[in-house]
């Protein structure tokens, strides 16, 4: 119930310190409020009516009053108010007006009907100037009061209780306010309706029911099909309806009301009902794939009345459609299902359609699995599944290469070359078509043995292979056996492998084993077999073997080797020899160098690393040219000529009468003490600064014949002077010179002589005599001492020896 509240129109006019205002209004009197006024006797309220000046209505009221009425006014009309204080004299002190309207006329009601439970219609006679009205409705006890708003008549007032009396009066409204409640009339509400419930219990039948209606005594029904066509009418005592033969899928609207004791009709209420719809027929059945699941595609007939449909199978799965047709995502396999449909409505479901057997496709082979055969061909195997007419296997190389294969038994046998990886998979197949997608055999064969091995020794104990990468192999072992034992094993993911700290001089079986992280690695490879070099020889010893050669041993257990000894000085010289055994003799060096030997092994395979070298010094070269030249007759002076590689000499004059002997840094020396007439054998012994000596041999040195003694110079006749002498050996032959007075003599006597004349010698002088032994060659010894005597002129005697040595006197 809507309740309205109104608002008057007033307009005040205030004077000096008195206002007036409209406090409310009816349809013949209005009442109005103002302030007191300091010394007024009374007030003066006074209405003229807009539409006739001339018919003034007022009233007088105390000074104490401030709201008063003014009556016998005309209904609708707009009037002016005005509100006079006045003295004792009735002299007017202040005023103020307002304009206002009065109420509409009021009205008359003609009737009040309930047609529903809950609200009456009231008709009534509308008046002039209303531009609403209030329906006011009470209970006599006053225990309910309600008003609600109309236009026009009649006016409907809701909110009343169903089967309750109700007096009822309504009241005009305008601008100004609303006029006086009308004569009041009497009126019932009817029976409330009733609270319908229904179902379909099948596609051919509807039951309604209700609560019992209170007060009610008969039930008036009506049937309707579609809420167009009405099938039925009439009534009946009870409070449910079964209504049958009814078509399926079909809404039936039904009306029902109850009666009252005293005849009259309550409220209606209608209830649509949808009879459930019949069942689906043509039911169609095909296997599909969606999203990559396999399910079954169920189809049907259309019903009327039905906006869903439910497909179950035997295995509980089940799927729904307002349209034809469903999947049902069976997502297994090698099933045989009974599928029925459903077809529902508000009402619900109709009868399942009769069950339809279903094969679905088979499930895929599981467990699959490999089987190798060897030289290249491999074996696909499965177990068999249910519901299966044949087989179909997949093989995809991972280079794009594809075989399949049909079969009715569970193996397909194909080519698997090594190195490559397959993609293996088997399929089911039956009428009702090809199986999901079962496990996938990721296969990969294990890696080719590699080719274009090239195995060298870059290094001692050290084999280096490369080999040309190979399809699959995600690494490389590389095994180096020896005598049947791995001695070493490199395991790398590169094409070339380095095996260190192996035995030298040595075979071993090298292998390359290519292997994949999954399968493992391929043991078929062929091995090959490589010599590891030479050991490195250990040289023993090294001796000198003359003075431009040299004997080199050394160890070396090495099978089948050759060696080769090296001697090399620091000018560059290289100088070798070979051998297969344990020593060999090096020529061709030069005396007083140094050289570092060492020694290689060699095999096929190649060399060993050189040994340590040693170092050896070869012992002085020997002067080409070795001088002796007699100074004295007892001293000489040996010279040579520079020896290579000598820091000093030992000089040896030897014979059987003594020997001599001088060192020296130089290349001479002097040697004293010599036997004259003596033959010496002559030696000398080059020394290096390391002690290294080497014994140099020269022909003999014969010393001079011994000068004579005894020398004597006789005058003689004719001016001649004998010399005479005692000769040293009797085979001697000496030489007389006799020089003075500018001149000098020689005279030589036979061999053996031992005096001989010089002539023409002038007396009375000085003469130097030297006597001195003839050389075989004619030379005379240079260092026999000279006499010095002087020459009388008269007797026989020569005079007087005045000296001895080297110094003549003419």
């Amino acid at each position: 119930m809507t309740i309205y509240f109104f608002s008057y129109l007033q307009n005040s006019v205030q004077g000096t310190s008195l206002t007036i205002s409209v406090y409310t209004v009816t349809s013949k009197s209005v009442v109005l409020r103002w302030n007191s006024y300091p010394g007024a006797a009374s007030f003066k309220v006074s209405a003229t009516p807009n539409t006739a000046p001339d018919r003034v209505v007022f009233s007088s009221f105390s000074p104490y009053t401030i709201i008063g009425s003014v009556n016998s006014l005309t209904p609708n009309t707009v009037y002016t108010f005005i509100v006079e204080a006045l003295d004792s004299s009735l002299t007017v002190l202040a005023q103020s007006s307002v304009d206002g309207y009065t109420a509409p006329d009021i009205p008359i009601i003609n009737t009040a009907i309930s047609k529903q439970s809950q609200s009456v219609t009231v008709d009534f006679v509308e008046v002039t100037g209303a531009t609403s009205y209030v329906l006011r409705a009470e209970t006599a006890d006053g225990s309910f009061f309600s008003e609600g708003l109309t236009t026009n008549s009649p006016g409907v007032i809701t909110g009343l209780q169903p089967y309750t009396d109700y007096l009822f009066s309504v009241m005009s409204v305008n601008g100004g306010g609303r006029s006086q409640p009308s004569s009041q009339i009497s009126a019932k509400t009817v029976l409330p309706p009733p609270q319908l419930n229904s179902t379909s219990p099948s596609n051919s039948s509807i039951l309604v029911a209700w609560a019992l209606v209170p007060n009610a005594m008969l039930y008036s029904y009506t049937v309707s099909r579609d809420n167009t066509l009405q099938l039925n009418r009439s009534s009946t005592t009870d409070v449910s309806l079964d209504l049958g033969g009814l078509d399926a899928g079909v809404s039936y609207c039904v009306t029902v009301n109850g009666w009252s004791p005293d005849g009259v009709p309550g409220d209606t209420t209608t209830i649509c009902q949808i009879t459930r719809p019949s069942t689906p027929q043509s039911v169609l059945l095909h296997g599909v794939l969606v999203n990559g699941v396999w399910g079954v595609s169920v189809s049907w007939a259309s019903v009327q009345g039905a906006n869903q449909y439910v497909a179950t199978s035997s295995s509980g799965v089940s799927c729904s459609s307002a349209l034809s047709p469903c999947v049902l995502m069976v997502g297994g396999c090698g099933q045989v299902l009974y599928t029925s449909i459903t077809a529902i409505n508000q009402a619900g479901a109709s009868q399942p359609s009769r069950p339809i057997s279903f094969n679905t496709k088979p499930c895929p082979p599981d467990p699959v699995r490999v089987n190798v055969l060897g030289g290249g061909n491999c074996s696909l195997v499965w177990n068999s599944t249910s519901y299966t007419d044949y087989y179909t296997a997949f093989f995809k190389r991972d280079d794009g290469m594809e075989e399949s294969c049909n079969t009715t038994s569970i193996s397909c046998s194909f080519h698997c070359s090594c190195g490559y990886s397959y993609l293996l998979s088997v399929f089911s197949n039956n009428q009702a078509g090809t199986s999901p997608l079962g496990p996938v055999l990721n296969e990969t064969t294990v890696p080719c043995c590699p080719g274009d091995v090239v195995v060298w020794d870059p290094s001692p104990e050290t084999l280096e292979m490369v080999w040309t990468p190979v399809r699959g192999a995600d690494s490389y072992q590389t095994w180096a056996v020896v005598a049947g034992v791995p001695d070493v094993i490199c395991n790398d993911t590169s094409s070339t492998c380095v095996l260190s700290s192996l035995t030298c001089n040595t075979n071993y079986s090298v292998t390359i084993i290519p292997c994949t992280e999954t399968h493992g690695c391929n043991l078929s490879c062929s091995p090959q077999t490589h010599e590891t070099v030479p050991c490195m020889p250990a040289v023993v010893g090294v001796s000198q073997n003359s003075s431009t050669s040299i004997d080199v041993t050394w160890n070396g257990s090495n099978i089948a080797a050759d060696y080769t000894a090296i001697a090399a000085n620091m000018q560059g010289g290289i100088h070798t020899c070979q051998s297969t055994g344990a020593s060999c003799t090096v020529t061709g060096l030069l005396c007083g160098s140094s050289y570092t030997v060492s020694v290689i092994a060699a095999t096929a395979a190649g060399q060993s690393i050189p040994s340590f070298s040693v170092p050896f010094e070869i012992a002085p070269c020997c002067p080409d040219n070795l001088t002796v030249t007699q100074v004295t007759q007892a001293l000489s002076n040996v010279s040579w000529s520079v020896a290579r590689g000598a820091q000093s000499f030992h000089v040896s004059l030897m014979s059987p009468r003594g020997s001599a002997k001088c060192r020296s840094l130089q290349s001479s020396c002097l040697i004293g003490c010599i036997t004259c007439g003596t033959n010496y054998t002559v030696s000398l012994e080059a020394i290096s600064p390391s002690g290294k000596t080497e014994p140099c041999t020269y022909h003999s040195f014969s010393s001079s014949e011994c000068c004579p003694s005894g020398i004597r110079l006789y005058k003689r006749s004719n001016n001649t002077l004998r010399v005479q002498w005692r000769a040293a050996t009797t085979l001697s032959n000496y030489t007389a010179k006799v020089s003075g007075s500018g001149r000098s003599y020689t005279c030589s006597p036979g061999p053996g002589g031992s005096t001989c004349d010089v002539a023409d010698v002038t007396c009375g002088n000085v003469y130097s005599v030297v006597v001195a032994p003839v050389n075989p060659d004619t030379t005379v010894i240079p260092f026999c001492s000279s006499r010095i005597y002087s020459v009388y002129c008269q007797g026989t005697n020569v005079g007087t020896l005045l000296y001895r040595g080297k110094r003549s006197v003419d």
